[in-house]
């Protein structure tokens, strides 16, 4: 619009895609005012993308035009969405759209859909999770600033990814070893010269509550408020497997938190480090008079939950794109997950997550997909007043 200045940071973005489909392109898409003064209007790109420039902060109302959408793909709602853009921020749109996948085939095909999703969903919970549950077991610190570990991960990868130029496999790794390090340095300059100050659970709970929010707004002022995909990984279209359909990303997100999962079980059960971590969460005092160094266990613990968190992060990504904020929302259900398995475990870490992540998705056969994740926390309440130590953990007395 012109004699209006634009502002640095606002717009809105936006990606029109459907498991079917994949990608749409093509699409026009509308920005007015609420008093419909138009701001600016696109098309999508070939990734189903969008994006326009705004003015300033405020209300917008975007409108996409539905006859440009291709057959067999419809509006799952309205066609606009009015929307609040705070300054700086880009602003992420979702128009729902329907290809038929979800609801095609009877309610049993869907169920079948829906136990994929959880159980690709709860792995990776359970590859965030197992870190922190080790934490707990070797330290006893319930940290919340675990969820961090999973954005600087995902935000390391896509810089290394887009602004390097570097295919994603490399950058993964180069992520989780940047998560191995955050984890070290979380372990040396913080909570080691904590614990040798003698500084209780609850005061180390509100330390690490603080340590969440300051490294949350650290990694939005530099990464931004946008939400970004991966270069060179588009969302694709959706391969059917007879009852249930998967993305290559998804199929390779499986894949790989399988395979991670089961060498970590391996290195738990076989290796030096891997049974002197487990003697540790079971009992510190008899460790060390075993002969264990305690403190070195504690730091490779530290060090393997950056990097798994890392990981964890960088498939997050995949699907749901890259955002500051995307640790922090899943931390909630990570916690769920290690609580539900058995506190201080990781293969409760393992199977609690895997319960939470199938739960949720499962649970939007009978409530709205706005507040599945609320279905993982009610089910976290009923099976602890049921079995208060979790599903693999053990009865300890207490007094």
């Amino acid at each position: 619009m012109p004699g209006i200045g634009q502002a640095a940071g606002e717009q809105l973005v936006g990606t029109l895609q459907t498991s079917r489909s994949g990608p749409i392109d093509g699409v026009q898409m509308t920005v007015t005012t609420p008093d419909g003064a138009r701001i600016g209007q696109v098309d999508t790109d070939a990734q189903g993308r969008w994006e326009v420039d705004l003015p300033g902060p405020g209300q917008y109302v975007v409108t996409l035009n539905s006859d440009d959408l291709p057959d067999g793909v419809v509006l799952a709602g309205e066609d606009s969405r009015t929307v609040t853009v705070e300054e700086g921020r880009r602003q992420a749109v979702v128009i729902g759209l329907s290809d038929g996948s979800r609801d095609g085939g009877g309610g049993s095909v869907r169920a079948v859909q829906l136990l994929v999703d959880g159980i690709r969903f709860g792995l990776l919970i359970a590859m965030c999770a197992v870190g922190l549950s080790l934490i707990f077991g070797t330290t006893g610190l319930t940290n919340f600033a675990h969820g961090e570990l999973v954005t600087i991960g995902a935000v390391v990868a896509w810089y290394i990814n887009v602004d390097g130029g570097v295919p994603l496999v490399p950058a993964a790794l180069i992520a989780m070893l940047v998560g191995a390090a955050v984890g070290a340095l979380n372990e040396l300059v913080l909570w080691r010269p904590l614990r040798r100050r003698g500084t209780g659970l609850i005061a180390a709970l509100v330390v690490s509550i603080g340590l969440s929010l300051l490294l949350r707004y650290l990694i939005q002022l530099f990464y931004g408020g946008r939400s970004n995909p991966y270069q060179g990984v588009g969302g694709g279209r959706a391969v059917d497997y007879g009852l249930f359909r998967l993305t290559n990303a998804d199929l390779t997100s499986i894949v790989v938190s399988v395979v991670v999962l089961v060498l970590v079980a391996v290195m738990l059960q076989r290796t030096k480090i891997g049974k002197a971590m487990r003697a540790v969460a079971d009992n510190r005092d008899l460790a060390a008079s075993s002969g264990i160094d305690v403190n070195r266990v504690i730091l490779v613990v530290w060090m393997m939950g950056g990097a798994l968190a890392a990981l964890g992060g960088v498939l997050l990504g995949l699907s749901d794109q890259v955002q500051w904020d995307m640790g922090f929302r899943l931390l909630l259900l990570m916690f769920a997950g290690v609580t539900l398995g058995g506190l201080g475990t990781a293969y409760g870490a393992l199977v609690g997550s895997l319960v939470v992540g199938v739960f949720v998705q499962m649970s939007t056969l009978v409530i709205p997909n706005d507040v599945k994740y609320v279905g993982g926390l009610l089910l976290l309440i009923v099976i602890l007043i049921i079995r208060p130590q979790g599903i693999l953990g053990s009865r300890v007395r207490v007094g």
